[in-house]
């Protein structure tokens, strides 16, 4: 198993558009072969000392995949290229992170 932290930094003001297209994209993603959990999540304000402030445009996905090839297969998936090309102008940035357990 392989987890992926996807951080995506969108346009000012455009989250919640991009949080909207992540909401039509899930089942398709959720159907695919080796998806064990896909799911977009948002910074919480929780006041804790070392805790950066929460950023109003950044979205965090948390994956995991049964392998790396299941990664990649998703990463090519047509469903994936149709959801880049929608939220194209609302993104600024995504940084992925692949880890498994140690």
């Amino acid at each position: 198993m392989i987890n992926v932290i996807a951080t995506i930094k969108t346009a000012p003001g455009r989250r919640a558009a991009v949080l909207e297209a992540f909401a039509e994209l899930l089942p398709a993603v959720h159907a695919e072969e080796g998806c064990i959990a896909y799911a977009p999540t948002i910074d919480v304000a929780a006041d804790i000392d070392r805790l950066p402030p929460a950023e109003d445009d950044v979205i965090v996905m948390v994956e995991q995949w049964e392998s790396l090839d299941h990664l990649k297969a998703h990463l090519a998936a047509d469903h994936m290229n149709t959801f880049r090309g929608k939220v194209q102008d609302d993104i600024v940035s995504t940084t992925l992170r692949v880890t498994e357990p140690a």
